[in-house]
């Protein structure tokens, strides 16, 4: 079927192309949503005494999509649901729970606005893109994790689904109290196992421990005379 754009389809042109598309593809979604027209010669009279009003219909929304863009650009959201010790979901994460999340904290998305091929199904670190409009597009990191404490070890980049050992809880713990307090030279060296700065010993010039070991030599040496 032949169609005049409405608006820029992704893939398929600009406004006001004449494009063939498949039937399916346009009755179920190009017609309905008032994104095309039949490409009659009706219709494309129609769309020239129409095409200044759509233009600056399109700008306006084009406006409104940018400053929630500006609002969403880089933002985090973390989603805490149920898992496995492999970190399968005990379900999934839709569109629909990820718009509910960004409206919530006041942004104006919805569910056909997030770009997802498939539901997330396990816990982990994902870049989720945002069509507002169809000019229009931003990316958002979706967390998905089994706690909140989970979700910073997610965003700090470790691995959840390797279970640590009770000496590697504790560092780990440690290591997000160091950052807590703006320490981050004593956080990493916990992460990593090492000693801070502050903690280590100081270490003596020169060989220090062989006049140790003489002065012990000598004493013992006095004993036997005695």
């Amino acid at each position: 079927m032949e169609v005049i754009l409405l608006e820029r389809i992704g893939k398929l042109g600009q406004m006001g192309d004449v494009v063939r598309v498949k039937d399916g593809f346009a009755r179920n979604f190009l017609l309905p949503r008032g994104k095309a027209l039949r490409a009659t010669a009706e219709n494309k009279s129609r769309f020239e005494s129409m095409k200044t009003e759509l233009q600056a219909h399109n700008l306006e929304l084009k406006g409104k999509a940018d400053t929630v863009a500006a609002t969403l650009d880089g933002r985090t959201v973390v989603v805490l649901r149920q898992a496995s010790e492999s970190g399968q979901l005990f379900g999934s994460v839709s569109t629909r729970d990820i718009a509910g999340m960004l409206n919530t904290d006041g942004g104006e998305v919805s569910r056909s606005q997030v770009v997802l091929n498939a539901p997330i199904k396990a816990i982990g670190q994902y870049k989720v893109p945002l069509a507002l409009h169809p000019e229009v597009e931003t990316i958002i990191t979706v967390i998905v994790a089994r706690s909140a404490q989970e979700g910073e070890r997610i965003a700090r980049g470790e691995d959840v689904t390797v279970q640590r050992t009770p000496d590697e809880e504790e560092a780990a713990e440690a290591a997000a109290a160091a950052e807590a307090f703006f320490e981050p030279e004593a956080a990493k060296a916990l992460r990593e196992g090492e000693p801070s700065a502050e903690d280590a010993e100081p270490q003596p010039e020169g060989d220090s421990k062989k006049p140790a070991r003489s002065a012990k030599k000598k004493k013992s040496n006095e004993e036997g005379e005695a």
